[in-house]
């Protein structure tokens, strides 16, 4: 297995392992590079690639087994631990990310919700009360949270991305409008969702 793997890989897996949970779903037993490669419209030497840096996972002549390729990337994904996320931010996109049923089912639990409305904290949605910035401190360390989510206006983000950093939080999960910082050690995804919506706008104006 190589020490280092890009960030264009680690960028596809997410997209192997959907592919094979629709494969699984619709009875697939086994796929070769190249027919793996016709259903998601990559190059099969790119798919072989791609999975040599994790050892590799076919046999040649006879291709993959769907299921057990799954659990391999389940496994590599990070997706067989259990994840503590709290949430910074109750608007709209902190209430559908708390409300959204599929994380949980993948080791990601939707702990807690802050808030500085004074309006909505304490109200409870599927038994999550908003909670006040005043407890974040106390209730990150003692239920040792370990993913923040950030669903601030961004002149607040980096703030509470600091803050987060300094209980000790590895993973940031960012969907302000702006990118955030912080030490080598935590792992920052920015998430723009206005990004996907101008690629489609440029696609429909000049494709």
């Amino acid at each position: 297995m190589d020490k280092y793997v890009s960030e264009a890989v680690i960028r596809r897996l997410p997209k192997y392992y959907r592919k094979l949970e629709e494969l699984e779903a619709r009875g697939v037993e086994r796929i070769s590079s190249s027919e793996l490669s016709a259903e998601m419209e990559l190059n099969a030497s790119q798919i072989r690639r791609d999975f040599n840096c994790f050892g590799g996972f076919g046999q040649q002549g006879y291709g993959y087994q769907v299921k057990k390729l799954k659990n391999e990337l389940y496994h590599i994904l990070g997706l067989d631990q259990t994840y503590r996320c709290a949430i910074i931010g109750a608007g709209n996109i902190g209430r559908a990310l708390l409300l959204y049923k599929g994380f949980g089912a993948k080791g990601f639990h939707m702990d807690a919700i802050f808030d500085i409305n004074p309006e909505l904290i304490g109200q409870q949605m599927e038994g999550v009360t908003i909670r006040s910035m005043f407890d974040f401190d106390t209730y990150v360390k003692e239920h040792q949270i370990n993913v923040g989510i950030i669903c601030t206006p961004s002149n607040t983000a980096q703030e509470i991305c600091d803050k987060f950093s300094a209980l000790g939080v590895r993973a940031i999960w960012n969907f302000a409008p702006c990118e955030l910082k912080g030490p080598e050690w935590m792992c920052i995804e920015n998430v723009h969702l206005s990004d996907s919506l101008y690629t489609l706008a440029y696609r429909v104006n000049n494709e």
